[in-house]
C-alpha cells in the first residue's frame, strides 16, 4: 500500500514493494498523488509495470548528444542529420525530459513549422529523428516503457513529387553564376562561386542524373575514363553500380585536377547546399538586374532538382525504362513511370 505524506504544502506518494525499486512522486493535490499511486500499483500488479526513471531524469537534448554519438555517426547522411539534430538542441522542447513529452508537444512544433514555410518532406524528416531516437532508447538504452509520441500522431502529408525542369536560359544563367570567383587584392572573392568545385559537380549531376550523396562519395580510384565508366561503391540503396558517363560527363572530369586516389569533390554536403542555394540567388538578381520578369525563373530550385532534370533528359534518350533505370540506379521502375512518356504509334511500330 502507498504511503501519502504531506511535505512543505505538497503531497508525496511513496510505492515500496518487494522485487520493485521504490517510487516516489510529489504532486500539488492530495487526489492526484493517490491516483499515480494506484496506477502505479496496478501495473506491478498486472506485471505491466516499467522503470520510468531513467525517461523522467534524461531531457531530450541529453538523448539527442547520446544518439548522435551512437546512431548518426554510422549513417550514410550524418552530415545532414547532425545540422537537423543542432536545431532540435536549440528547441524548447529539448530541455523537457523524455518521459514528459507527448504527442501534442510534437503536433505543435509540425504545425508550427509548417505555418513557418517548412515543406512537409521536411518536417516528416525532422519528426523521423525523435521517432527513432524514442525507439532506440526503448530497445537500447532501457528506457522500460517509454511510448514513441510520433507513433500517436498525424505526420504531415507530403504533396506530390516534385517535376521542376529548367525553363528556357535557366541552366546557362545557373552555370554562369557558379564561374568561379576571382580572389582580390584585398583577400576577398570578388562575384561568382567561391569554391572553384561546384560547378563542375553541377555539370556532373546533369550529365549522369547522381544523386549528391553518390557525387560526394566518387573517388578517382573508381573511375575509368578510358572505358567512361565510374563506379560507385556505395549508393542510396545500399548496392554498388557502375554508371555510364556520357562524353559531357567525361569532359567534365578531364577537366579537373586530377589524383591518383581520394574524392573527386572534397565538399561537404552542407557546403553544397549552401553554395548552391547562393549561386541560384545571384543568378536571380543578375537576371531581374537584366529587366526580367519572370517570377519562377530561379525562382525555386534545388540541388536535388538536378537529378529530376537529368533523368528526364536521359529518358529521351534510353527510352528503354530497364536501361534508364540502370544509368539512374532507380532499384523500382515504377519510380521511372513519370519520365517515360512512349508514344502510341511508336509502339504499334514495334508490335507489328
Amino acid at each position: 500500500m502507498a504511503t501519502i505524506r504531506e511535505r512543505a504544502g505538497r503531497w508525496q506518494a511513496i510505492i515500496k514493494r518487494k522485487g520493485y525499486p521504490q517510487q516516489s512522486k510529489t504532486f500539488d493535490i492530495k487526489k492526484d498523488a493517490e491516483k499515480w499511486a494506484r496506477q502505479e500499483e496496478r501495473a506491478m500488479d498486472a506485471g505491466t509495470w516499467a522503470d520510468q526513471s531513467a525517461a523522467m531524469q534524461t531531457t531530450l537534448a541529453e538523448a539527442l548528444v547520446r544518439y548522435e554519438k551512437e546512431v548518426t555517426s554510422g549513417k550514410k547522411g550524418a552530415d545532414t542529420e547532425r545540422v537537423r539534430i543542432t536545431k532540435w538542441k536549440r528547441h524548447k522542447l529539448a530541455q523537457k525530459a523524455l518521459g514528459t513529452l507527448k504527442a501534442s508537444d510534437f503536433a505543435g512544433y509540425r504545425d508550427a513549422r509548417l505555418k513557418d514555410g517548412a515543406a512537409a518532406a521536411t518536417v516528416r524528416l525532422e519528426l523521423a529523428i525523435i521517432s527513432n531516437l524514442f525507439n532506440v532508447a526503448r530497445k537500447e538504452w532501457s528506457f522500460e516503457g517509454l511510448a514513441n509520441p510520433i507513433e500517436a500522431m498525424r505526420l504531415p502529408t507530403s504533396k506530390n513529387a516534385r517535376n521542376r525542369l529548367f525553363l528556357d536560359g535557366e541552366e546557362a544563367r545557373l552555370l554562369q553564376a557558379l564561374a568561379p570567383a576571382a580572389r582580390g587584392e584585398d583577400g576577398r572573392f570578388g562575384d561568382g562561386c567561391a569554391n572553384p568545385l561546384l560547378r563542375p559537380l553541377v555539370q556532373l549531376a546533369l550529365a549522369t542524373a547522381m544523386r549528391r550523396g553518390e557525387l560526394l562519395a566518387l573517388r578517382w580510384e573508381n573511375i575509368r575514363l578510358a572505358d567512361r565508366v565510374a563506379h560507385l561503391t556505395d549508393t542510396k540503396n545500399g548496392h554498388s553500380r557502375d554508371v555510364p558517363l556520357s562524353s559531357a560527363a567525361a569532359e567534365v572530369l578531364r577537366a579537373l585536377p586530377r589524383a591518383i586516389r581520394g574524392p573527386v569533390f572534397p565538399i561537404t554536403p552542407n557546403a553544397v547546399k549552401l553554395g548552391f542555394v547562393r549561386a541560384v540567388e545571384r543568378a536571380r538578381k543578375r537576371y531581374e538586374a537584366e529587366g526580367g520578369k519572370d517570377e519562377r525563373m530561379l525562382s525555386d530550385l534545388h540541388f536535388h532538382d538536378l537529378r529530376h532534370i537529368a533523368v528526364t533528359a536521359l529518358a529521351e534518350k534510353l527510352p528503354n525504362i530497364v536501361e534508364l533505370a540502370a544509368v539512374s540506379g532507380h532499384q523500382d521502375v515504377r519510380m521511372l513511370r513519370r519520365y517515360y512518356h512512349p508514344k502510341a504509334e511508336d509502339l504499334a511500330r514495334k508490335l507489328g
